[in-house]
């Protein structure tokens, strides 16, 4: 009996498996890659996700899962590299990359069809030490000036939801920390772990701990190649189920992400 209930486990892991991470389609691997690679756009603007150093070595989570779906689908990688998920965002237009890795939101889902998210990473709040500020309810008023990288996702986020407070765009966020820096903007706003970053290194700032948002991020791909679509999100749940995004957040000490939810 129990090496019967062993075996009837062990069959199940194998299918569960199987359903996940099979091997892609030719459709698929023509949608992942029409020119033989599949160029990765690596957005290293994203302290959390992806860094770059200064030989121009990447590295970090994408990066990894990068190298994972390369692995899977037997297709060789490219790295495209981006300092900021706004232009990412607009070098779609351009075919400069086949997959990519964004924080899901609705603006950019006209032009890119998106996987459910791997991890989730959090979005927060700046301030200058001595400002009468101390949650995020203090930073939605008249007067509130708030630096942030553009299109990104917590400047499409905040564009929709802000009332009051205005919304000053820099190119990425180490020029909206600047911005802030020089500015005497009340605010800025980014990623926290690039956030935490700051404060440890400029004893004028501290952040307000609530994080004003929760960044779903997720792969992606142009709108138009389902079959790729299709493959990426088989290929993120298996990440996902088989410990390999939770191995690389521990493996690169990235505290402020989680691994998402099985969809």
């Amino acid at each position: 009996m129990q090496r019967r209930t062993f075996l009837g486990v062990a069959a199940a892991a194998l299918v569960s498996r199987s359903v996940l991470a099979q091997d892609p389609t030719s459709a698929a691997k023509s949608a992942l890659a029409p020119s033989g690679r599949i160029r990765v756009a690596i957005n290293f603007g994203n302290a959390a996700l992806a860094l770059r150093d200064a030989n121009g070595q990447l590295s970090g989570i994408t990066v990894d899962i990068a190298q994972e779906l390369g692995k899977r689908t037997g297709l060789p990688i490219t790295m495209v590299p981006f300092e900021a998920a706004g232009k990412v965002t607009a070098a779609v237009k351009t075919d400069a990359w086949d997959v990519a890795f964004l924080a899901i939101d609705p603006e950019r889902a006209k032009e890119l069809t998106f996987t459910a998210p791997y991890v989730v990473i959090n979005g927060n709040y700046v301030v200058r030490k001595d400002a009468p500020i101390n949650s995020i309810a203090d930073i939605d008023r008249d007067g509130v000036r708030i630096a942030i990288s553009r299109n990104s996702a917590y400047d499409l986020y905040l564009s929709r939801t802000l009332k009051h407070a205005q919304l000053f765009r820099a190119d990425n966020t180490p020029k909206a920390l600047e911005l802030f820096k020089t500015s005497g903007y009340e605010a800025v706003a980014g990623v926290k772990t690039a956030m935490e970053q700051f404060i440890r290194k400029d004893p004028g700032a501290r952040m307000i701990p609530e994080s004003f948002m929760e960044i779903r991020q997720a792969m992606c791909n142009p709108a138009g190649r389902d079959a790729a679509a299709a493959y990426l999100s088989r290929f993120v749940e298996s990440i996902k189920a088989d410990g390999f995004v939770a191995r690389a957040i521990a493996q690169h000490g990235v505290v402020d992400a989680s691994v998402a939810p099985s969809a």
